[in-house]
């Protein structure tokens, strides 16, 4: 009976062989170095751009009798973020809000306050949420205007808080933020407030939508 002899492979068969299984190694590596630069991209980008509205409330003090008292105002605030790592980062700020600044008995002022600051950031990025605190310092520019005889006053101001971004597409979010500010009232160089010179706080409540780049 006669037995059939299976041929064996010729050497450019396996040769060939070896080249698929080699591309298809080198193409399944590169699709998974992919998603996972796509992933870090989306969870953990470096940059981002936020809008927000702003809420300000100021502590009212007195000092040798005298009150000063800010109405509570909106505004709007601008922030660049930049990080080093899935943690760290900084943050530059530029906010704006209109209010009245009055001192009881002295001067009633209507005044512009620009905000101009930078802050050290740490994040603790999740699946659908990033907590952040932040802690930093701060220009706070006071422009009053329709009183004679004021003029701008520049305070430094410590600024410190926390919030959370949450993620509603893999580049856009809605950021909620509490800030705090610690400064020295304005005196708007005018006589009658020399010597008022009082510490007081800030607080900034804010909600606004962001970008990640």
């Amino acid at each position: 009976m006669p037995i059939a002899l299976k041929a064996s492979e010729s050497p450019k068969g396996k040769e060939e062989n070896e080249n698929d299984s080699e591309e298809s190694i080198l193409m399944l590596a590169a699709g998974v170095a992919l998603l996972g630069v796509r992933a870090f991209a989306q969870e953990y980008s470096r940059q981002d751009f936020a809008v927000q509205a702003v809420g300000s409330f100021v502590k009212t003090t007195t000092d040798d009798g005298v009150q000063n008292k800010v109405d509570h105002s909106a505004g709007v605030l601008g922030t660049y973020r930049f990080f080093f790592n899935k943690h760290h980062g900084f943050e530059v700020n530029y906010g704006y809000t209109h209010n009245t600044e009055s001192y009881s008995g002295l001067a009633s002022l209507e005044t512009r306050t620009h905000e101009i600051s930078g802050a050290y950031v740490i994040r603790f990025p999740m699946k659908r949420i990033t907590p952040f605190g932040l802690a930093g310092v701060s220009a706070l520019v006071f422009d009053p205007h329709n009183f004679t005889g004021a003029s701008s006053n520049t305070n430094p101001a410590f600024v410190y808080g926390g919030g959370a971004d949450v993620n509603l597409t893999g580049h856009v979010f809605l950021r909620a933020q509490y800030r705090g500010f610690l400064y020295h009232s304005p005196m708007y160089s005018l006589a009658e407030l020399d010597g008022y010179v009082r510490t007081t706080h800030r607080a900034e409540p804010s909600i606004g939508f962001g970008y990640r780049f």
